[in-house]
């Protein structure tokens, strides 16, 4: 009965995400039609050329992206969640995105000191997602080390969290000393973005999603046991300071690279995991990381296609969309505490 109903609601939101993508390319400032949408994606050519333009260069690397984003943002945060049993740890807890925002920071709002042989490429689009890759990288590192010298996981939650303050500040330092202009480019950032990038761009988070997708797979059977707590997961022959390693790199690679290619986006991470055990009614993580995995995406696609303003000919930035969606659910969740397993 209970693998019938889970096989129902798999079949149900594998259905969901293909109807939320075929919406997501059809919706937007020039609406097109589904049947045109699918005879592109299948390899047939448009009813006009146009359409077939921006589904191909415009609509689709976005939709990749914003499954993508989904995904891994999304496990993260399930990965976060059980590895500091805590219901409202997220997947910038380690303090990433402050790492990345910091990278960001003194290649945008430093522009004046960087020497003028490196500012062209360092304030091109690939130059920005390599300072966040190597603030993120450096953060990781750090709590790495950290980690190393730790037993207590809940310590490594708060070292994180005075990373992402210490970090945090330095930013806080370099916008006060900042023009108007790098200011308006750091806050664009900051806000979030799914539509700049190409399909080279797409290819590079495919990898690195990949990779820490690959390393959550196998660390499924530590998050089951560390769900029950630390010590029981000792009686299981489980060694935790790899398994906790593991988990946190699985998180850095997955969260990292997002933040660089996309911008720090809020909520998804934190909301998505709740949602998926509160529909699937279960903490084994097997069936958790696939339905996180539909539902990060499902939702990611949903809150892009709002941010296009479907008849409108602005877009609204995706990470305030994320908030508007994600905030009433954590605050739910937040007066519902007391049911989250």
């Amino acid at each position: 009965m209970f693998q019938t109903r889970n096989s129902i609601l798999f079949s149900s939101l594998t259905l969901l995400l293909l109807v939320t993508l075929l919406l997501n390319i059809s919706l937007g400032q020039v609406a097109i039609p589904i049947k045109e949408v699918v005879k592109s994606l299948v390899g047939f050519n448009s009813s006009k050329e146009t359409w077939e333009y921006i589904i191909i260069n415009f609509r689709l690397p976005k939709a990749i992206t914003a499954i993508l984003v989904g995904i891994g943002l999304s496990i993260s945060g399930l990965l976060m969640q059980t590895l500091f049993r805590n219901p409202l740890a997220g997947p910038y807890v380690l303090g990433l995105s402050s790492g990345s925002s910091l990278g960001v920071a003194f290649v945008i709002l430093g522009a004046g000191i960087l020497p003028s042989f490196l500012a062209p490429f360092l304030l091109s689009s690939y130059g920005i997602i390599l300072a966040s890759c190597i603030g993120s990288f450096l953060v990781l590192l750090l709590v790495l080390v950290v980690s190393q010298r730790l037993r207590d996981t809940m310590s490594i939650l708060i070292v994180g969290l005075m990373f992402s303050s210490f970090t945090s500040a330095i930013v806080s330092m370099l916008t006060y000393f900042s023009s108007a202009e790098e200011l308006q480019k750091f806050t664009f950032w900051s806000l979030g973005s799914l539509g700049n990038l190409s399909y080279n761009h797409i290819l590079i988070l495919t990898v690195c999603v990949s990779v820490g997708l690959i390393i959550s797979l196998f660390s499924i059977k530590s998050l089951d046991a560390l769900l029950l707590g630390e010590n029981y997961a000792k009686s299981l022959g489980l060694n935790i300071a790899k398994s906790r390693r593991f988990i946190v790199l699985a998180t850095s690679i997955l969260a990292g690279s997002i933040t660089a290619f996309a911008g720090p986006i809020a909520f998804i991470g934190l909301a998505v995991p709740h949602l998926s055990k509160l529909l699937f009614q279960t903490s084994n993580h097997k069936i958790l990381f696939f339905s996180t995995i539909l539902i990060g995406a499902i939702i990611m696609l949903f809150c892009d296609t709002v941010s296009q303003m479907p008849g409108f000919d602005f877009t609204l930035p995706i990470n305030g969309i994320t908030s508007i969606i994600g905030a009433p659910i954590v605050i739910w969740l937040i007066v519902k505490k007391k049911s989250i397993q």
